[in-house]
């Protein structure tokens, strides 16, 4: 396992960051790790990371536990936080290479090289950072995170204020990253978790509400209930739809076509078909209407986590 989180708590004085936190990521996973602000995300990446310790609980990297062997620990994390700390008077390759010395690196000019190359750095390596765009910024932001080969790669808000250009760039460069490394990143942007992380952890409050695969948290409701959007071949009576056994509630949206809501505890779908067969009508179309990645997002952040089912939150 690439990192364990077992029970971690962290409190500063009276206030509550972390409540019993415990997860654990597998060699290879891209995981998106949400939360609104204050929820205790970069509380949680700076404990992996070994930056402050926690209250209660343990944290290990690649087997080696964050506070007892702190060092062996560090070594197989690149970290690029919120804030990136670069030192804006030094050149590009100068940085690189001084981050490098400081891991001991040996064939230095070439793995400087090598990185450069890996996070399209090429056109610019010759500039001071002062000088970068925040795109080229972050992109040495990771080639220093990068530099020492990490098994483990954590990345706080590494896309936040980039242009839509960037954006696809410093995605493309994080999942193709995620094919050899574990990868943990924060960010508030959903459709950047849709379109990379295989898994995503939601906290709030200090307490995980939801993780499970980005997939099949779309089909995770607060609520006990969905909604199907069925089309038909021809005229149907909303009232008979309303009828039905599990229905809460019935919309038309089109010509013959309604979004029908139900109870989660009935799959309405049969009793549709059995009464259009009735009707002698056609089902065109039978879907259910997915939930967007940041409605999930509102609906488990927004509540009291006290009412969170977790046997519905995680897989």
């Amino acid at each position: 396992m690439s990192i364990s989180v077992s029970e971690v708590s962290k409190y500063y004085g009276t206030q509550r960051a972390l409540d019993g936190v415990s997860f654990s990521i597998s060699k290879g996973e891209i995981v998106g790790f949400l939360g609104p602000n204050g929820a205790g995300k970069s509380t949680m990446m700076k404990i992996i990371t070994g930056y402050i310790p926690p209250t209660k609980g343990r944290v290990s990297v690649c087997g080696f536990d964050v506070q007892e062997q702190g060092l062996e620990a560090r070594r197989k994390i690149g970290y690029l936080p919120e804030h990136n700390p670069l030192y804006t008077d030094m050149y590009v390759r100068e940085y690189l290479a001084f981050v490098g010395e400081m891991y001991g690196i040996p064939n230095l000019n070439k793995r400087v090289s090598e990185m450069i190359d890996l996070v399209g750095l090429g056109v610019e390596a010759h500039k001071k950072i002062e000088a970068l765009s925040k795109g080229f910024r972050q992109r040495v932001g990771l080639a220093q995170a990068l530099i020492h080969n990490p098994e483990v790669l954590i990345l706080d808000e590494p896309t936040s204020g980039l242009d839509p250009n960037q954006l696809a760039e410093i995605r493309t460069l994080i999942t193709t990253i995620g094919r050899e490394k574990t990868v943990m990143l924060s960010t508030h942007i959903m459709q950047e978790v849709e379109a990379i992380c295989s898994r995503t952890i939601i906290i709030t409050q200090g307490v995980i509400v939801a993780d499970r695969p980005t997939l099949e948290l779309r089909h995770l409701e607060a609520g006990a209930s969905y909604e199907l959007i069925v089309e038909f071949s021809a005229s149907m009576d909303p009232q008979s739809l309303k009828a039905l056994t599990g229905v809460t509630g019935v919309k038309e949206t089109g010509l013959n076509t309604f979004t029908v809501s139900a109870d989660g505890a009935y799959d309405v779908r049969k009793d549709l078909a059995d009464l259009a067969s009735s009707r002698q009508i056609a089902i065109l179309t039978l879907m259910r209407k997915e939930l967007k990645l940041e409605e999930i997002f509102k609906e488990l952040t927004l509540g009291d986590t006290s009412k969170i089912d977790p046997k519905r939150a995680t897989s």
